[in-house]
Parts: structure tokens; sequence; C-alpha cells
């Protein structure tokens, strides 16, 4: 089995970071899960079924997952079930989704994004019960096809029928209005990390832990920022530092005089203290009001309005919070962070536990939110969804990904390589000598590796100037009159094409360092 192909592909794509040595005893729920997964993937299957195979996985670890069931099989061979939440996924992997509503199965072709589009052709010819859920599916189509090139540049369904669709379907978010309330709301200072670090242990006896290092972020009032990572890579760390239950061990974080930070994490800290109570008793301590929307557009709602709107019926009102669902207890905790009126919202993982309908309500009361808003999720459909942009912790630094989660994706491989090339160097370099001379990696050419080495030192401190360049004007875009659209539209654009040219600088940055480590 050492030799087969297919099962080292499977163990390196889930169980890399594992220590083999390990009792399974021993694990982590999430390492249990993946063991499981990896010892069902490793078998000759003719049909494999699936429940929520992304639960506790990584984005990294989900992209392979969906590659490796795509060219599991050969053409018209094999079956794949899958039950799942995780819509990036879904659109990757099927070729038919079945949705169950109504104890009714109802096939529809394609993946996630098709079956949207034929959802919503359903839905405009049923009753006025599904007008809501109509409005929903329709916005969501009109993000799916105008915000997300990938998935629609190879759909199965028509095109031109989906852009009729959408045609009167506004953008998701009115940034223009919901960045200028957030600046009367918050002022210009948010929270700013300079040269921020965190190490854990002592540091005098050597056995301190770096986590963070040289962290500049000026988070800014409107922000909406996705942030990735592999597990350990310091997100949590980076989040206490926000929300001020970290504390630097270098630099500096100043935090503005008018910021109320709240975050949803992984836990149920929200509802510990409510645990016996019925719904209605803890809805009926909170606030009367919760203002969704700008301008013209802003609703008042109760908190009543509000559960119905994250799928509460009347008759779950009167049941205890400890006898609710997961996925229910979630969005109560969710309900119970909006109602204190942060305006710095942090969200850790808050995806488990949902369907694809809630998630679909979360987002579309998400887009009115005007506060700052950081999120920290596996779920990369959700991610790019909430998200205006997204930054990664790699090697304890903090980085812009302009490209996105496939930037992203590319680091993390190039990352890898690099690793896994100094491992073999290692290996194979003799016993003896142990001389820095020795022990150091071949090198270049010294002609060839000094012109490397100017251009990458060139590179990183142009990236290091354009990066500034786009901080700056994003600060000018706050502090420009918010009735000047046309000044509005030509700031952003400037800010598009100082981006676009930073990806292309990261792209040749890789080619530099990848011939300074060969």
């Amino acid at each position: 089995m050492g030799g087969d192909a297919r099962i080292r592909d499977v163990i390196q794509g889930l169980l890399g970071d594992l220590d083999w040595h390990a009792s399974v005893a021993d694990l982590s729920g999430g390492q249990r899960r993946r063991v499981a997964l990896a010892r069902l993937l490793t078998g000759d299957w003719d049909v494999i079924a699936l429940d929520e195979p992304t639960n506790h996985l990584d984005v990294e670890a989900i992209t392979w997952l969906a590659a490796h069931l795509k060219k599991r099989w050969a053409p018209n061979a094999g079956a794949l079930l899958i039950v799942t939440h995780d819509r990036w996924f879904l659109d990757e992997v099927a070729n038919a989704t079945w949705e169950v509503h109504d104890r009714i199965v109802e096939p529809f072709e394609g993946g996630y994004a098709a079956y949207i589009l034929q959802r919503v052709e359903r839905d405009r010819m049923a009753a006025a019960t599904e007008a809501k859920r109509q409005n929903l599916a329709r916005k969501e189509l009109a993000w799916l096809r105008r915000g997300a090139p990938a998935r629609t540049s190879k759909p199965k369904f028509r095109i031109d029928a989906a852009n009729e669709l959408i045609a009167d379907v506004p953008e998701i978010r009115d940034r223009v209005a919901l960045q200028s309330l957030a600046v009367s709301r918050l002022g210009k200072d948010v929270v700013d990390l300079v040269d921020a670090g965190v190490s854990y242990g002592d540091a005098s006896t050597g056995s301190a832990t770096e986590v963070l290092r040289d962290v500049e972020w000026r988070v800014a009032p409107g922000e909406r920022t996705g942030i990735l990572g592999v597990n350990g890579a310091g997100k949590s760390t980076l989040l206490g530092l926000i929300d001020g239950s970290v504390a630097p061990t270098s630099g500096r974080v100043k935090h503005g005089k008018t910021v109320r930070v709240r975050s949803l994490t992984q836990r149920l800290d929200e509802l510990t203290e409510v645990w016996d109570d019925p719904v209605r008793v803890v809805v009926g301590r909170l606030r009367t009001s919760y203002t969704l929307g700008t301008g013209s557009k802003a609703t008042e709602l109760t908190p009543g309005q509000l559960l119905e709107r994250l799928g509460f019926s009347s008759a779950q009102l009167s049941t205890p919070v400890k006898d609710l669902s997961g996925g229910q207890q979630r969005r109560l905790q969710l309900l119970l962070v909006l109602l204190d009126q942060p305006n710095v919202l942090i969200l850790d993982e808050p995806t488990n536990d949902m369907d694809t309908d809630m998630l679909a309500a979360i987002e579309d009361l998400l887009d009115s939110w005007s506060g700052t808003l950081l999120v920290v999720s596996h779920d990369r459909y959700f991610l790019e969804r909430v998200t205006d942009q997204q930054y990664a912790i790699l090697g304890g630094s903090l980085r812009h990904l302009p490209g996105g989660v496939d930037e992203y994706l590319r680091l993390r491989a190039a990352q890898q390589k690099s690793d896994a090339g100094r491992a073999s160097s290692a290996s194979k370099a003799p016993a003896a000598p142990t001389s820095d001379a020795a022990s150091a990696p071949p090198a270049l050419d010294g002609a060839a590796r000094r012109v490397a080495e100017k251009d990458l030192a060139a590179v990183e401190r142009k990236i290091a100037r354009l990066a500034a360049d786009v901080d700056a004007r994003k600060h000018a875009l706050v502090e420009h009159d918010q009735s000047d659209y046309a000044g509005l539209a030509a700031i952003m654009k400037e800010i598009a094409a100082v981006e676009a040219e930073i990806v292309a600088l990261e792209d040749h940055w890789l080619e530099l360092s990848s011939a300074l480590e060969a």
C-alpha cells in the first residue's frame, strides 16, 4: 500500500501535519475526523457518501479534497453523494443537486450556482409564501453572476436567463453609504497594529515561541476583511490583539476612543448565563430595536423580527436555550452579539452547524451591517461573500492578498515546495563536517546570486511602497466627500490598479525566491 500513489496523495493531503506515532485517542476531534476521512478515501470504493466532509478542514485541505474527488474515478465511473453546507465545495464537485423540502426531494442539474438559478425560476412561479426565499435567492444569484467570475465562467445554466433574473437586483452592499455611516460611528481611527508581535514563553531562556512578528495593519472604519492561515498560524492571536484580550510582546496596538468590539467565537460563551431560559425570556431582556440598512433604506426591526429572519418559528420561542439545536444556538448567539450594537464585529468560524439557506440569511443580514467586519472561516464561499479583501498569516507575518484565496493557495504551495526542497537537501547532505560552509544549501553562481538577491530586495521595497500607497488611498477614500460618487469611483479605480501591480510583483517575488532557494 505504501507504493500506491493515491494512498500517498490522501495521506499527504489530510494527514501531513499529524504525528504518526500518536494514539488516535489522543487526537483532537478535528484530527480524528481527518483520520476517518483518510481511512475511507484510501479504500477502493465504487460509491462514496460523505456527510459534511469539510468540517474541521482548512481552506487548503478543502481545495485538495475537491481536486481529489473530481479526479478519483475515470469518466462515467464511480458515484459520490455529499451532504454539505459548503457551497464552494458543492459547486466544485457536484454535477447534480437535490434539495430536500416539504417532505419531497427535488432534483436540480449542476452544482450550487446552477441550483440557485433553477430555484429562482421555480420560486418566481410559486405562491406568495415563497416571496421571502425568492428575494434572498435572487440576491445570492446576483452575487454569483456579478461578484464571482471564477464560478460563473463555467456555468451549466443559461447566462442570458441568469442576467434577466437579476436585472433589477441592486448590488449586494451599498459600500459608499456603509462606509460613510461607519466613519460617523467609529471616526477615522479603529485599531492600529504597529510593528506588533506576540511571543509565548521565556525569551531569556531561549524557550519563547514567536507567533506573530512585525504586524503592520491599520484597520479602517467599514473595512470587511477575511483572515486566512493554517491551524496554529496565529489567527486567534491576531484577533486577540484586535479585541484587546491579547497584549503584544513587541510593538504596540492602539484602539480608537469610540471602538466597541464584539466577537462571535466558536464557543457559546454568550449563552452560558441563559442556558436554562426560554428563547422568549432571553429576547425580552434585549434592546427593543435594531437598525438594519442605511439612509432611506434603513429599517427598524424588533428582536422578534430578527429571530424570524434567522429562522426561528413562533413555537421555538418557548424552547429553553439548552434544548435548541446547534445551529439554532449559533443563530441566537449571533443575535445577542448584534443587539449589543458593536461597531467592530469579529466572526470566528461562524458557519458551523448552519445550512445553506440560513447562511444566505446571515449573509443578507451582514450586507446591511455598517461597522468593521473581520472574519476567520474555512468556508471559502462565505468568506468571499461577506468580505471585500483578504489577509493571510504566513510564517508569523501578516500579508495582504490582492488575489484573494487563490493567491493564498499559490503562496502556501510555494512555501510547502520550498520547505520540502530544504528538507530534501538536508537529508542528502553528508553527515560529516558541520561547519557553516558545509551545512549551507548549494549556492547559485556568485554573480547570478547577487543579481537575484538585489532584484528580490528591490521587489520587496516596491511591494512595501505600493502597500503603503494603497493604505494612503484608502484613508483618502474615507476622508473624501461621500456625496462625490465620481471622485470616490476614481479613487477606488486607482486602488484597484495599484493592487493589480502588487499581485504581479508578488508573482515575480515567488519566482526569485524559488531560484535563490533551489
